[in-house]
């Protein structure tokens, strides 16, 4: 009986000495790039025609349904190394199309049975994908959300409008949580676009820090940046090194998995960048006013993988295995790997 029973904190006894024992819950925060996660019909004003049946990916119920369980299984997954019962309590996502998706994705089996909800609101991209969030009601109560516009500086660029910063608040074991799920500009316009971007994002962070001094804030995305990039190692000021962290800068531990390990979330020519990445503001590392430390701590982070997120053979084996690559249907999963931190709670 007590096996059937779900547990929402998974014990972890950490041995201080030979007759004591501290004890923590864990939780897993992870974000993935959905990679095109599109239905099949066309959205009025959207450029998606290319994921419709006549479209060039011909993209059909069939593909749309098996796109879902393809995401849903790796979803489903995260955070199971370490909380196999649980998974991830929120998990940020990016390139999904509508609400519609979001729907259909939380009613696949692997994902239905966790009980996840999702936070979605449409976005002005022009392609019409969008960013959203997943997360488990019995560890995370939203109670607040909007999307925050990305704002150009040039106005002859409005015309362009791209992804914004949605943004989360609510309460995870006692605790007030701040959530600012990313997708920032692709690669193929100007760094200028992305140093903006994260200049918008470190707005954000300061406001809801200046509002609520204990709130403990994480931004994650796809940054189409690396941890080493000006955008988030200077204008967001993301320290690799917990001892460097001071007031309004953020923890970055993906820093050093690039730099020292050469491992990354995606390939580009044969060499892993690491453009998904989780950042932390600095009471969740323990470098903030005692009066507002809370005794939510960083544990580790990990770059999620598995055998079958990667093509097994042929020219392209070792690469990660794309729901579509060079105009064939392989039915994969995307062309970035998840990411997860996990965070402990002293329990007294």
């Amino acid at each position: 009986m007590k096996r059937q029973l779900f547990s929402l904190v998974i014990m972890i006894l950490l041995a201080v000495s030979a007759t004591a024992q501290k004890k923590f819950s864990v939780y897993a925060i992870g974000f993935y790039n959905q990679e095109n996660l599109f239905d099949y019909i066309h959205d009025e004003g959207k450029d998606d025609y290319e994921f419709t049946p006549e479209g060039s990916y011909q993209w059909n119920e069939m593909k749309y349904k098996s796109k879902l369980q393809n995401m849903a299984q790796v979803l489903s997954e995260m955070g199971t190394d370490v909380l196999p019962n649980i998974g991830c309590a929120v998990i940020g996502l990016s390139e999904v199309e509508n609400q519609r998706v979001m729907a259909d994705l939380v009613t696949q089996p692997a994902l239905a049975q966790r009980g996840y909800k999702y936070v979605h609101i449409e976005g002005p991209d022009l392609r019409g994908i969008d960013c959203a969030m997943l997360y488990n009601p019995r560890i995370f109560t939203v109670t607040g959300q909007k999307l925050i516009p990305y704002i150009y500086q040039r106005p002859e660029d409005n015309a362009h409008p791209t992804r914004g910063f949605l943004t989360v608040t609510g309460t995870m074991a006692g605790e007030e949580m701040g959530f600012i799920i990313c997708h920032w500009p692709s690669r193929s316009v100007g760094q200028e676009y992305r140093e903006l971007a994260a200049q918008q994002v470190k707005n954000i962070k300061d406001s809801l820090i200046y509002n609520n001094p204990a709130m403990n804030v994480i931004i994650m995305g796809d940054m189409n940046d690396n941890p080493t990039s000006k955008s988030v190692r200077e204008v967001l000021s993301a320290k690799s090194e917990q001892n460097e962290v001071e007031s309004g800068d953020m923890y970055n531990p993906w820093y050093n998995i690039l730099v020292r390990a050469s491992f990354g979330t995606l390939r580009h020519r044969g060499k892993w960048a690491l453009f998904d990445q989780i950042l932390l503001s600095p009471n969740l590392i323990g470098k903030t006013d005692a009066k507002y430390l809370g005794t939510l701590k960083f544990w580790k982070n990990q770059i999620f993988h598995r055998s079958y997120l990667f093509q097994e053979d042929g020219r392209n084996r070792g690469e990660l295995k794309r729901t579509t690559s060079d105009g064939v249907w392989l039915n994969g999963y995307s062309d970035h790997l998840p990411v997860i931190v996990y965070l402990t709670k002293e329990m007294y």
